[in-house]
């Protein structure tokens, strides 16, 4: 971005102050100079198109006419990507930068109606449909002749996918499948376009044959006339009503009324039905769930960008905010100088560094795992669903956590929609619940890790991200406390392994007593979660500080200086928050703790100077963050002022509830 000479004077002499490349470290995050230039490119070509602008803010409309605005833009967003395909022959990757966090929460900030299509519809007709059947449906969805979503969750069931109610029963007389929802719980609940966007559904079904259940299966459903959109017969749909925030995204109910498909509308890659009947198995009834894995590491991926937006709005804002007087006679501090200010704030900016470098390392496992599985090989699939649920279910707590951070770091500026903090937070807060309840992920995580401890402990192998239990496993005598990045990485080795030995124990010596396994599990649930964010978090300080130490070979030394400043704040901090763990798994003395603190405070000092330039390598636009208190220049209160000026109840001095009601009570005469 270029400097502008209206610039905030205090934001600007931040600028001057910050001892790195701004430039380079943006190169880096983006994987490249060339990365950068596509990113830069796109954006334009995008915010040119002018879909994001609104005549009247979004948040004076009524649910109805928040709708139909999301509904226009995202159709134009869409004919944009379609160009995009027909022009540059985009892939996946290409439109999944369109609906992230960055531009897509750009253009449509309330959430968007037609997401669903491209991050759940298109995958799973990937992932589960059978050559003939990508055939004839990826080509239709991908020209947008169709508009798909995905219907899972139900009224009355969530992450418990066994518990779905929805039935999908064969009838071998005419080879069609009979789709029921034979409860008011079984009616699907939440997909995002389903309520008067989507015509067709991916739907998740129990699957009867010849009088026998076979579990969850994925089904192709029409749900509206292609000409007219009115429901089919049977079809009984709506909109669930609105919510904390993705109040654009269209969120809807489903329920059938024994409505009829062909037989060829199951998606079959996986598992068949033939034509009498007769059921053919899956490999692995897991191959089902490869679309929710790879909507959690997409997930993870958003996270990021959701946590450089906040920070960057909170730091810029913090830079220009000046408040108190600590010392009499002098000006009033930026409140960016407070250490208790730099607390709140530079821990963010190192956990969008952290969870950047964690969602590429999964991503690329994603991949790999992907390329595995179509070669026949599941091995690595345990591992990656693990893996997949706890880093989505802590990277979306942690953004929600940093995001409120962030606002109450702006005081009462950060709780006007014109911060964007709020509607941030509604988006990542939203995050926590679908695709998978954090505390249920948590527990499919401490399953994997119950049966990994006690493969180690029979001295089996084990997977590169659970490796380190083999090497400190319980039993053994605790090392002397290392007070270094690598001590205590492994201290928090140490706290994971320990606290799934302990749940481990707990659940055997339930068992011992007379309990059943479910409800010694039950009861050391609790314990569970907690070993499971122990793990995650095991997992995010060392991927961070690897990936981190082999990236910065190829930087400047300037850079190298602060990225590794980084990965020593993010590393120390978590040190302090889980002091109560490492007390009672390692070997951690007070005295330890206390240079620990000071560690800390020097870091938050030395950051200090870089901290806008930091924010600034995100390199967000102003589009983008959407923000009076986070835009580039620092006119925060003018900025302020136009937004509020914008509000329909200052298009006329006087309001007629003034004649209505005001005036007739205070005269006595209402």
């Amino acid at each position: 971005m270029s400097k502008s000479t209206s610039v905030n004077p205090d934001l600007q002499r931040e600028r001057e102050k910050c001892t790195f490349n701004i430039t380079e470290l943006t190169n880096l995050l983006d994987g490249g100079p060339h990365m950068t230039e596509e990113r830069k490119r796109r954006e334009t070509m995008v915010l040119n198109e002018g879909i994001h602008i609104e005549e009247v803010p979004s948040e004076y409309l009524s649910h109805k006419e928040k709708y139909e605005l999301a509904v226009k833009k995202a159709c134009l967003m869409f004919k944009l990507i379609r160009r995009l395909q027909e022009e540059e022959n985009a892939g996946m990757e290409s439109f999944r930068a369109f609906l992230g966090g960055t531009l897509g929460s750009a253009i449509l900030q309330d959430g968007s109606p037609l997401t669903l299509h491209y991050v759940m519809f298109i995958p799973t007709l990937m992932g589960q449909a059978t050559v003939e059947q990508q055939a004839y449906w990826i080509g239709r969805a991908f020209n947008l002749n169709i508009i798909g979503t995905y219907a899972q969750t139900e009224l009355g069931h969530g992450t418990f996918i066994r518990g779905l109610e929805t039935t999908a029963t064969y009838d071998a007389k005419t080879k069609e499948f009979v789709l029921h929802s034979p409860t008011l719980t079984a009616y699907k609940w939440w997909p995002g376009g389903l309520a008067h966007s989507a015509n067709y559904c991916i739907v998740m079904a129990q699957l009867y044959t010849n009088g026998q259940c076979h579990g969850i299966h994925p089904f192709i459903v029409q749900l509206r006339d292609e000409e007219t959109h009115m429901p089919l017969e049977g079809i009984k749909v709506g909109e669930i009503g609105a919510k904390l925030g993705m109040n654009g995204t269209n969120n809807g109910f489903l329920g059938f009324e024994h409505v009829r498909i062909p037989r060829e509308h199951m998606l079959m890659k996986n598992s068949q039905v033939l034509e009498d009947g007769t059921y053919v198995k899956s490999p692995s009834s897991k191959l089902t769930y490869g679309t929710m894995m790879f909507v959690r590491v997409v997930i993870v991926k958003d996270m990021c960008n959701y946590i450089a937006k906040a920070v960057t709005i909170a730091t810029r804002y913090s830079a220009v905010r000046r408040q108190s007087q600590p010392k009499p006679d002098e000006p009033e501090p930026q409140i960016l100088d407070y250490l208790t200010q730099q607390h709140k704030l530079m821990v963010g900016i190192a956990t969008a560094h952290a969870f950047q470098l964690s969602a590429d390392w999964i991503w690329n496992m994603y991949n790999n795992v992907t390329a595995e599985l179509d070669a026949g090989d599941l091995e690595r699939l345990p591992e990656l669903h693990a893996l997949s649920c706890c880093l989505k279910a802590m990277t979306t707590a942690e953004a929600a956590e940093c995001v409120e951070r962030c606002r109450l770091a702006c005081g009462g500026h950060g709780y006007m929609l014109a911060s964007n903090l709020p509607h941030t937070y509604g988006l990542v807060t939203a995050a926590c619940t679908y695709e998978g309840e954090n505390t249920v992920l948590l527990l499919q995580t401490a399953r994997y890790l119950v049966k990994t401890w006690q493969q180690a402990q029979g001295g089996n192998s084990l997977p590169p991200t659970v490796a380190y239990l083999s090497r400190v496993g319980a039993g053994r005598r605790v090392p002397p406390w290392d007070n270094s990045i690598e001590g205590i990485i492994h201290g928090f080795q140490l706290v994971a392994a320990g606290k799934i030995a302990l749940c481990v124990a707990n659940i055997e010596k339930r068992q011992k007593s007379g309990m059943s396994y479910e409800d010694a599990w039950n009861m050391t649930s609790v314990q569970l979660t907690q070993a499971s964010e122990a793990h995650c978090r095991a997992f995010i300080l060392s991927s961070y500080f690897e990936e981190t130490e082999r990236q910065v070979k190829g930087v400047s030394p300037q850079l190298r200086e602060v990225l590794l400043q980084l990965v020593d704040l993010y590393v120390v901090y978590w040190a302090l928050q889980r002091i109560g763990d490492l007390l009672r798994f390692t070997s951690i003395s007070e005295r330890d703790i206390e240079k620990l603190q000071h560690w800390y405070e020097e870091l938050l000092t030395k950051l200090r100077p870089n901290a806008v330039g930091l924010v600034d390598a995100f390199d967000l636009r102003d589009e983008i963050l959407h923000s009076a208190l986070g835009a580039y220049d620092g006119r925060v209160y003018e900025r302020l002022m136009e937004e509020a000026l914008k509000s329909p109840l200052n298009a006329e001095p006087v309001n007629q509830s003034f004649h209505k009601y005001l005036k007739p009570f205070m005269q006595g005469k209402l």
